[in-house]
Formats: C-alpha cells, structure tokens, sequence
C-alpha cells in the first residue's frame, strides 16, 4: 500500500470522526483538463478508440465554478490498484485522490471565481489551477475541416474512447442537421471561417481564432473569398431546424420564410465527469436590419442542445430576455447606426431601436457605412449557458440562416467554449459587461 494513499485514508477518518462529532458532512471539490487530435475529413471528423488512462493533450478548455464531491459515511483507505471512487481510474492510472470521484486524470480543472474557496488538482497533473492552452493557433481562414471549428470556438479536448469526456465526433451541417448540399459545395463552405477577428474593433474572446457561420460568406472584406453580404445568394435552400419557424413575440403575426443559404457546425461531446453545465459567447450580426425588421426575412442563428434541457419545450438554448430567438427582432440588436444616432434612437419595422452601442463593431465587417454606405445591426457579444449531465453525451448543433431569400446575409461569430462546475446552471442568454 503505498505511504500517501495511509495519510489519504487517516486524513478521511479523521475528518470523519470530526464531522460526526459537529453533525456535519465532509465533502471535497471538484473538475479539470487537456486536448489531442489529427485532422479530418472536409465533411466530418470523429474521434474513437480504446479508453485509457488519459491525460493532457496539446490544448485545452476553460473552466467556470466547481462542485463539491461526496463524503463517505467511512474511512477511505486505497490499495493502488482499488478504483473506489469508481471514476475509472485508480491509483496507478493516475487518480492523484480515489476518494473523489472528481479528481482524475479526466476531470477538468476548476479555478474558482472566489479567491478564498480552496484549491485542488482535480485533473491530477500535478498543478493546481492550471490555465488552459488553446487549440486555435495557425488555422487557415478556409480550413474545411469541421473539427477545426471546435477548435476555434476551443473546444480543444478529443475523447479516446467511452470513458473518457471530449470531442466524439464533429461535422458541418445546414440548419435542420443535413449533410451540405453537394451541387452546392463550394459556395456551402464560404459560409465558415477561421477568423482571426471581425473588423479592426473585434477581437477574439480567447485563443488566437474564433469561428465565423454565415448564410453569406464568413469572411471580411479584404480576405480571399469574401462576397458582400448585400447581395450574395448561394443558391441552395434548407429546411427549418427542430422547434422552428419560430415567430420572434416582439413581432406578432409575422410569419417567417424558408431558410436558404443555411451554414451549420455540429458536435458531439462527451462531457467531463465533473461538468455541470457550459457557456459560450457568440455575436450576431445582420444585414436584414433595419430594412426587414418584422418581415419574412427574418435571418436566425441558432445553438440546438440535445438531450433538450427539462427546462425547454425544445433544444434552442439561445434567445434573448423576451424570449424572442436570435435573430433580426431580437431584443439584444444594439449594435447599429442611422440619421441622429448618437444621440437620438433609430426606427426600424414600426419598432424604437437606442442603439446604444453605436456603430464601432460594424466598422471592418461588410455590415456597416465604411463598406455598405449605410449602418446595418448586431448584438454585440453575448453569452448562452446551459447545464449538461458529467459523463454523458451530448450533441450542440449551431447554425445561420436566411429566412425567405438568400440575399441580404447574416453573420455570427463564435467563441470561448467554457465547462462549468457549478450545479444550477439554468439556460438563459446575456450580454457580457464591457
């Protein structure tokens, strides 16, 4: 029996012995970890294999809050070769606490947000509060293949197999979850990008890349491939995704039409033992406003989570505080420009818009006066959280499309996937503070 797994199992009693003398429970903390992965196809990419013992790859994630794990009702006391926290791994595979089951070698690391809560090297590498690689360096702007978007929005980690949390598999999409149009193939993939930015006011959220989905082409003017979104119809139509059309209530009786030019990643994802939930930031821009607001045209970007959350009568977790989906009627448009603004607000479909934002993070785009001789809208960053069960899987499809026609295109950028420890995340969309 090895010396630190004796002082482990006198610790435990100890505190039990304590914990039973207060009335009190005795609980640990939890989560954290790497990245690994080769290239794949233009289509799809997945990941397989036999389990093991894991370990940290050439990347990794972020990581937001951490949980507690379980105290046990009696000393833990652990031969090498015991998995007693059955986390699949023991002693000798790398489990730095087989008392926990949310420390091993695929955990994710946690660093709190509280400077006082206490610290741990749940992913058993031998530092505590690790921050994370990124997986994003050197992508090309057309890079087709689809495991290169999970990397760009850093989602770097790769499953080796069943028991272990990353990457399983990953493909590009149009909305409803289709293979991309064959005779339309080229102008499909325009509609992704590897971007190291969007305009000179637009930065990445983390990492050196961040992941652009257009019904246009998902680039800036002044890079190879770009088409202005004014006018760029690729000539496909799409069918709508699971729970939609779904009318925007800022827009009763609108009816919104067929999507067209539809550009989609999809990923599915073994999540990490100790993960209670993930976010990620994504900024949405359309060249629909102000023109088509309350219209047919109603451009949408759309992020579809299975399982569905309990929460939710279907998959889309991205919607703004009234409950109006991402797209050009949602209430989260701030980013825009007209005659008067500053300081006065824009009219735009019968509705009052402050614009209260201004028009900077148009500048650059394609979407605003320097390029399109008029300001047109966006969000500005946002961020989505849901939760997730550890050691599931789940699948999170992301998707833009036209509504009605395939001219007048939209644009959302997608960025910092983060894992998050704490238990109650609820689904919900809001901007990120300056």
């Amino acid at each position: 029996m090895k010396t630190h797994s004796i002082r482990a199992g006198l610790a435990c009693a100890a505190s039990l012995v304590i914990a039973v003398m207060a009335g009190a429970s005795c609980e640990t903390n939890a989560d954290a970890n790497g990245f690994g992965g080769g290239p794949g196809s233009a289509a799809s990419s997945s990941v397989g294999g036999a389990g093991g013992a894991g370990g940290v790859g050439q990347g990794g994630v972020n990581f937001d809050g951490g949980q507690g794990g379980e105290g046990g009702d009696a000393p833990c006391i652990s031969d090498p070769g015991d998995d007693l926290d059955k986390d699949g791994y023991n002693e000798d595979e790398g489990d730095c606490d087989d008392c926990d089951s949310s420390r091993s070698p695929s955990a994710v690391e946690v660093i709190s947000a509280d400077p006082n809560a206490a610290k741990a090297d749940e992913d058993c590498d031998g530092a505590v509060d690790e921050l994370d690689a990124t997986c994003d360096a050197g992508l090309a702007i057309d890079d087709s293949d689809p495991l290169s978007g999970a990397r760009a929005i850093d989602l770097c980690k790769q499953s080796a197999g069943p028991t272990d949390w990353g990457v399983v598999s990953v493909q590009w999409v149009v909305a409803d979850g289709s293979p991309p149009p064959q005779k339309n193939l080229a102008a499909f993939h325009l509609g992704h990008g590897m971007l190291p930015g969007f305009g000179p006011n637009v930065a990445v959220r983390r990492g050196e890349r961040l992941l652009g989905l257009s019904s246009g082409a998902a680039r800036r003017p002044n890079d190879p491939g770009y088409h202005d979104v004014h006018g760029f119809d690729k000539l496909y139509e799409g069918a709508h995704p699971e729970g939609f059309p779904k009318e925007s209530p800022a827009c009763p009786g609108n009816i919104t039409g067929e999507p067209h030019d539809d550009a989609g990643l999809e990923i599915k994802i073994r999540t990490p033992p100790n993960a209670q939930g993930f976010s990620f930031d994504f900024n949405f821009y359309t060249y629909e406003w102000p023109e088509y607001v309350c219209s047919e045209f109603n451009d949408f970007f759309v992020a579809l989570l299975s399982p569905t959350p309990t929460s939710q009568s279907d998959g889309n977790i991205s919607f703004d505080t009234q409950g109006n989906p991402v797209s050009v009627n949602n209430a989260f448009l701030d980013v825009c420009g007209c005659a008067g603004n500053p300081p006065g607000t824009c009219i735009a479909g019968g509705k009052t818009f402050p614009c209260a934002l201004g028009d900077a993070e148009l500048v650059g785009t394609g979407f605003g006066f320097d390029t399109a001789f008029e300001d047109h809208g966006a969000t500005s960053w946002l961020v989505t959280k849901a939760p997730v069960e550890p050691s599931t899987e789940m699948v999170i499809r992301f998707s833009v499309y036209d509504s009605g026609d395939g001219v007048l295109d939209s644009t959302t950028l997608i960025d910092n996937w983060t894992w998050i420890g704490d238990p109650g995340t609820i689904v919900g969309t809001i901007p990120i503070p300056e």
